[in-house]
């Protein structure tokens, strides 16, 4: 069984009363539109009285509603571009057809892919002010996420409507041949022209998948589903089984699938690993559901993976799975294996995964709700459809903190965390993240158990009078760039702006990482150059925590200045201190708190590679 979190009493606010045990819209059959696969929007506990404080000036409070004509809210933050659905991917009369709702996003290059419910989108962002729809093909069966790799586009099918040929009219009958729910591939090497080249069925379909490169074998990748949804019968998909008891059974596990690169049609499942598994050899050996006692948060037995997200570079894979976070050994990609496991009173759902880029914390998100109820109202608990922080230590997940929207939504509103990735500013901590109508929030978790917003944008509710389901699905940062997929609206792009919070050289700094592709599922390893703007980044860290004293800070930026190429006889006199400056840096770091002794070893490090 799980270690149940020590640390619960100190880090909640105080509850007062349980909830009710959910519904899951995983345990049924998903219809043909079948809206989020995490759980039925259920009662919040009853509160008299506001959860938290806020600031009463904040420019979210009070917007206006709308579709396409909203108020917005914006700070620390420049918006550049909306683009709406295209044509045949929504319906303005019926904006709460799920069947057409935006979800995830992937990058390769300058394009954008952009999942949805109907299908996928490409998008040209070479210009971010004026990205170009390249392509918008139609294939329903569920929320879409998706995927890229090479030449290759991965979607996740796991409705009831899909079909192997992506028609719309779906597949009849509780049993039917012409149905797929599994892994579609795709052959976008003419982004005009794409071609379904592979088809992987699976029991449970698949609600997310998340891509693993094998670095001792890049002829192909693995490709790891999380299947949420009911299980097929043998009748329509051989080896299937329902049954919760069966040493057979399609619950209590995620699909392995390999793909060989130079032949994606020959992809499919070898392994189904039991990653739930107790000592004893029960299959579902980690949460069994329920409450943790009065006060606390119901949530559903772990038979299953919402999310995984991998971090090849260091072996490890964070997977968010119902009941449970769990920690997995991926060293052999074919073959995950758990090492660590926690449960918190405060989760309903466990939803997805961020590392840290150093890999020394993990954001863990609690999508309450089912992403479909308004979960930051003022009386909603700031513990309660939020991110619980942890740190790793020893390969052990240790719970510090917890971050909610700071402040309130409407009851019009859906809101609950959900998707984000990492924004590489060097010697911070830093995640944007959606909160579907709470809009998308930009924070600072450096120091896990006090995070920090320090930029945010949203608009008001898609419709003032009722809760209609909208908002941002998923927001992630691409090489200098935040991209967020509106649900109904459409997708936005958005950059940073300097505030007190962040300067523009940290700004600059994240701006040199450029990455060919990026599947948030597959986190990369941020590797930072030897740049000035990355050494000015560092010095206006440790100036805002005072790390160093201010004259060190002049003097460090006065010789970063003078030594800037192109300065000449004056450039190679302030380089040649490089060195020297590192070192004492060095034996600064040693008596410093932990946060400025990481700066200054990044401070040092890049001025040693800037002497070079």
């Amino acid at each position: 069984m799980s270690r149940s979190l020590r640390a619960f009493g100190m880090l909640s606010f105080a509850l007062v009363a349980t909830a009710l045990l959910t519904t899951a819209l995983i345990a049924t059959a998903p219809l043909a539109t079948a809206p989020l696969a995490a759980q039925e929007p259920t009662p919040p506990p009853r509160q008299l009285e506001p959860a938290f404080k806020w600031d009463p000036t904040d420019p979210r409070l009070g917007l206006k509603g709308g579709y396409l004509d909203a108020g917005e809210a914006i700070r620390g933050m420049t918006h550049l571009a909306t683009l709406p659905r295209p044509a045949g991917f929504g319906d303005a009369s019926n904006l709460a057809d799920a069947g057409y709702w935006n979800s995830d996003l992937a990058f390769s290059g300058s394009m954008m892919y952009v999942g949805n419910f109907h299908g996928w989108q490409a998008y040209d962002v070479a210009d971010p002010r004026n990205p170009k729809l390249k392509v918008a093909v139609v294939c329903p069966g569920g929320q879409g996420d998706v995927s890229v790799y090479n030449n290759l586009l991965f979607m996740s099918v796991e409705a009831t409507n899909g079909r192997v040929d992506c028609g719309t009219q779906g597949a009849p009958g509780p049993v039917s041949a012409e149905r797929f729910r599994g892994v579609r591939i795709f052959d976008i090497t003419d982004i005009a022209n794409p071609k379904q080249v592979g088809l992987v069925q699976t029991c449970r379909g698949s609600h997310t998948h998340t891509i693993v490169p094998d670095a001792r074998d890049v002829s192909r990748i693995y490709v790891y589903v999380s299947g949420t949804s009911s299980v097929r019968s043998p009748n329509e998909l051989a080896g299937c089984e329902a049954s919760d008891s069966s040493a057979n059974s399609s619950q209590f596990r995620i699909e392995v699938i390999e793909v060989p690169l130079a032949r994606p049609q020959d992809a499919k499942v070898v392994n189904t690993p039991r990653i739930f598994a107790d000592a004893a050899g029960n299959l579902g050996g980690l949460w069994q559901g329920g409450d943790h006692g009065p006060g606390t948060q119901s949530s559903r037995r772990t038979n299953q993976c919402h999310d995984i997200t991998a971090y090849p570079a260091i072996g490890l894979a964070a997977g968010a799975c119902s009941g449970n976070g769990i920690l997995l050994d991926i060293s052999d990609p074919a073959n995950p294996r758990r090492i660590d496991e926690v449960t918190d009173p405060n989760f309903a759902y466990w939803h997805s995964a961020t590392f840290s880029n150093d890999g020394s914390s993990v954001i863990f998100t609690d999508e309450w709700g089912g992403g479909r109820g308004a979960r930051c109202r003022s009386t909603d608990p700031q513990t309660w459809g939020a991110d619980a922080i942890f740190s790793i230590v020893d390969r052990k997940l240790v719970l510090k903190g917890y971050y909610k929207l700071p402040v309130p939504q409407t009851a019009n509103e859906n809101c609950v965390a959900h998707n984000g990735s990492i924004i590489p500013v060097p010697g911070r901590d830093i995640k944007v993240q959606a909160w579907y109508q709470g809009g998308l929030s930009v924070f600072d978790f450096t120091d896990p158990a006090n995070a920090f917003e320090i930029a945010f944008f949203d608009r008001g509710p898609v419709v003032d009078t009722a809760l209609v389901t909208g908002g941002f699905w998923s927001v992630y940062w691409n090489n200098g760039k935040i991209y967020g997929a509106e649900m109904v609206r459409g997708t936005d792009v958005l950059e940073l702006s300097p505030s007190a919070q962040l300067t523009q050289n940290e700004i600059d700094a994240a701006k040199l990482i450029s990455m060919p592709t990026l599947n948030t599922q597959s986190q990369p390893q941020i590797v930072y150059p030897a740049a000035y703007p990355v050494a000015r980044a560092y010095v206006d860290q440790l100036e805002r925590t005072r790390g160093l004293e201010s004259a060190r800070i002049t003097a460090v930026r006065q010789m970063l200045q003078r030594a800037e190429p192109g300065r000449g006889r004056a450039a190679n006199e302030a380089r040649a201190q490089f060195t020297r400056v590192a070192e004492q840096l060095d034996r600064d770091a040693a008596g410093a708190r932990a946060i400025d002794a990481r700066r200054m070893r990044g401070l040092a490090t890049t001025l040693r590679g800037l002497a070079r």
